[in-house]
């Protein structure tokens, strides 16, 4: 096995750093690492700039203030970092909201560690990026065999999904809410998702990002179902502003809801993580979308079903 200490300071690389078998190279993360749930033990090598419990309205502005200014949305303690003395720190170039970004550790770890650490930045817009990230760090830490079973493993099961709907007709239209104040499709892997899962994304592409979009835009498209998965917010969370969605006007009348098909899922420790989660990801999506077919287990901690 190898050596090297790692660093992660993205959620989804802990995640495919422990299901590589490499979590006793862990020797930092992010604030957000918290799963599997003993690497809420190591310590904490970043921190947001902006406090807890915002309103996703609050957080939306905050974070464009911060990005207005050219401030980072994140700050790297680096002083942590050259403490651990990692050989590799993974972090991410994908969206500099989500995660601290390339920059910022770049910018924080140049010519300040005692050694040189390799930095690995992932960049995944879409299931085949994730895979490939899983690979490359597999390949990194030198551990190629356990990335190519680890994959296969993956493989098979979204195979599954896909065999069970093969000669599905119908693909219900699927509207997936990635953020609620101002309204946010997702976008990037997550319209590919939900094709696997047997549905038809609306208002969002397969590996572009996700765009704004007006609450006419929703109601244009009248879709089938809709799943709430706000960035970042458990399902807890995103009751806490399910109002946010119910007091806009024409609601009631959307084809979902009348049909009693609104779902909030659990964005942050699913859908928003692009690691092996996501394809308990898919395997939640057909739950949702195909109730008669899927049975997996996921609800009541992945997702419920909202009615009014």
């Amino acid at each position: 096995m190898p050596t090297d200490k790692i660093v992660s300071l993205l959620p989804s690389a802990t995640e495919i750093i422990c299901a590589l078998g490499l979590q006793d190279n862990l020797v930092g993360r992010s604030h957000e690492c918290d799963y599997p749930e003993f690497v809420k033990q190591l310590p904490v090598c970043t921190e947001a700039n902006f406090p807890d419990g915002l309103s996703s309205a609050a957080i939306d502005v905050k974070v464009k203030e911060l990005l207005a200014d050219a401030l980072s949305v994140y700050t790297v303690k680096r002083e942590v970092i050259k403490q651990l003395t990692p050989d590799v720190v993974i972090t991410q170039d994908q969206c500099e909201v989500c995660a601290v970004s390339l920059a910022d550790v770049e910018l924080a770890l140049d010519n300040y560690l005692d050694k040189k650490a390799r930095i690995v930045s992932l960049r995944p817009n879409s299931l085949d990026d994730i895979f490939n990230d899983i690979a490359t760090i597999a390949d990194t830490m030198g551990v190629p065999q356990a990335g190519a079973e680890l994959l296969e493993l993956l493989n098979e099961r979204v195979d599954i999904v896909k065999h069970k709907l093969k000669f599905a007709e119908s693909k219900p239209t699927v509207a997936c809410i990635e953020w609620l104040e101002p309204m946010m499709v997702s976008g990037n892997w997550v319209p590919g998702l939900v094709s696997i899962a047997g549905g038809t994304p609306v208002l969002a592409q397969n590996g572009k990002h996700s765009p704004y979009v007006s609450w006419d835009d929703i109601r244009l498209q009248n879709p089938e179902i809709i799943v709430v998965m706000p960035c970042g917010f458990s399902i807890e969370r995103t009751l806490k502003e399910i109002d946010v969605l119910m007091q806009l006007p024409g609601f009631a009348e959307l084809k979902a809801v009348k049909n009693n098909q609104l779902y909030i899922a659990d964005g942050n420790q699913y859908f928003n993580r692009p690691g092996p989660r996501i394809v308990d990801s898919i395997e939640i999506l057909a739950e949702i979308i195909r109730p008669k077919q899927f049975a997996f287990g996921y609800e009541g901690e992945g997702w419920i079903k909202f009615s009014l």
